[in-house]
Formats: C-alpha cells, structure tokens, sequence
C-alpha cells in the first residue's frame, strides 16, 4: 500500500503486540520504518515477534506489561522513551473477550474485560500524553470491534467497553487536538486469530455462521487491517481526527427484512 517507509524515526507503542492482530500491526508498521515497543503482560508473547522484527532488520523492544495496572503502563512508556527517545504512536489493541450471556456473567467476568479494554485503553492513552504534549505530536489508534457502537448479545462486557472505548476516541480528539494529537479508531469485523476463535466461535459450525453474514463472503486479512491502521497514524491522515473506520466486509449492515437474494 505504501512504497515509501512513512513511519521513518517515528517510535510506536503497541499493546497486545505478540500475536494476533497486534503482531500484524508490529511487521506492518516496523517494516515502514517505525522502531516499536511491544506490551502484553506474557512475556513470552512478545519476544518471537520481536525477534521476528530484528531479523527483518528492524528495532523492537519487549516490555512486559499488564495494562489494568497504571504503575505498569507508566513503566511501559518510561522505558520506550528512554530507550528511543520520543513516543510518537499508541496503538491500544490490548482486548479481553469470551462468549456469555449477561445473565451468567461473573462480577469478576465483567470486571475482567472492562480493566482490560477500557481502563487500559485510557491509563495507556493517559500515560502516553505527556511526551508527546512535549513534542507537540501524536497519533493514537484504538482497537474497537464493528459492534462498538450497536450491540452484541453474549459479549455484553466488550460491547460496553469497546463501546466507552469509542466515546473516549472522539473526546480524546477533541481535547488534545490543540497538542498536535490525532485519536482515530478502527472497529473490525471478523478477522479469525487463534486466540479469540478459541474464545468465541465454540461449536463447529459457528465459523460458518459467522461467514454467512459476511457480504464480501470471507473473513478479514490481518494485513488489510494493518494497512488500515499505518495510514490512520501516519501524516497521510493528518485531517482526520475523531473518527472510528469500520472494516468487515459489510457485515454491519446486513440485516436484511426482505428475502432479496430469491428475486
């Protein structure tokens, strides 16, 4: 998609960037040019992808970090400003999810997913602020999900975090606009990793289901979304502000009331 490396002397920060779709962000982004610190609070999920970066001759840093925890995430930025120099880009992609329904779910099940999506989001944009007020420059992109700003039965606990999620992108624009900081986020459909189609696709022919909602008749690619995601945080994007870009295939909107595909 780009030919140029746009994210050249620009440090990036990453959560949940070990696997899934956050070590889709981490190749995509190092490979333009970007020197990436990579969270997650299992180490052991960041140092193949990290390894995977250097050998592509790019710069990673590990930093293991449980992003419901403040002291941790102001650790996490400390040592990538330290280490680099700056901070330039967040991606909050950290999640937590299963699959049920609200009558069941725990207090502590609930409690999970929110500290994780929510909290984390914000304690992670919070601590991000600051150096990159001082440079007068940032980009931040949050990682929703295509029912961010509907509904989802039997993931109330995402729904309404990712949703908090959403109304904090479009505030955080506005009040940090005036320090050169753009909050954008990108709300995806089905793109399968192995991690969340453990959690939520729990019978054989759920997958299935799930495909036949789809428009565009397959699910997402991780590079698709990581292509989405360089150019919301690169200057490309420099008007936009405030916004959450749906991607899945059309999904979304297909709820059809009449039997269409017959006539």
């Amino acid at each position: 998609m780009f030919r140029e490396p746009i994210f050249r002397d620009r440090v990036a920060i990453i959560t949940g960037g070990g696997t899934g779709l956050g070590r889709a962000f981490a190749l995509r982004f190092s490979d333009l040019g970007a020197r990436l610190a990579l969270a997650s609070r299992d180490a052991g999920h960041l140092e193949p992808t990290c390894a995977e970066i250097r050998a592509r001759g790019g710069e990673a840093l590990a930093v293991e970090t449980d992003v419901r925890i403040p002291e941790q995430v102001e650790n996490m930025v400390r040592r990538t400003v330290e280490h680099f120099g700056r901070l330039d880009i967040l991606i909050n992609n950290a999640a937590g999810n299963f699959l049920c329904k609200a009558e069941k779910l725990s207090y502590n099940g609930w409690r999970a997913v929110v500290d994780i999506v929510l909290n984390g989001t914000f304690y992670c944009s919070r601590a991000a602020l600051e150096p990159m007020k001082s440079r007068q420059y940032g980009r931040i992109l949050n990682i929703l999900a295509s029912y961010a700003d509907g509904a989802s039965p039997g993931t109330v606990h995402s729904c309404a975090a990712k949703a908090g999620v959403l109304a904090m992108t479009r505030t955080l624009a506005v009040e940090w606009a005036r320090y050169n900081i753009r909050v954008n986020a990108v709300a995806p459909g089905s793109f399968p990793t192995e991690g969340a189609s453990s959690r939520l696709w729990l019978t054989p022919d759920a997958e299935v289901r799930a495909l036949r909602g789809i428009p565009a008749a397959r699910f997402g690619r991780h590079e698709e979304l990581a292509d989405l995601a360089a150019f919301l945080c690169s200057d490309y994007a420099d008007y936009i502000n405030g916004e959450s870009v749906t991607i899945d295939g059309g999904a979304k909107w297909n709820h059809p009331v009449f039997d269409w595909e017959n006539l």
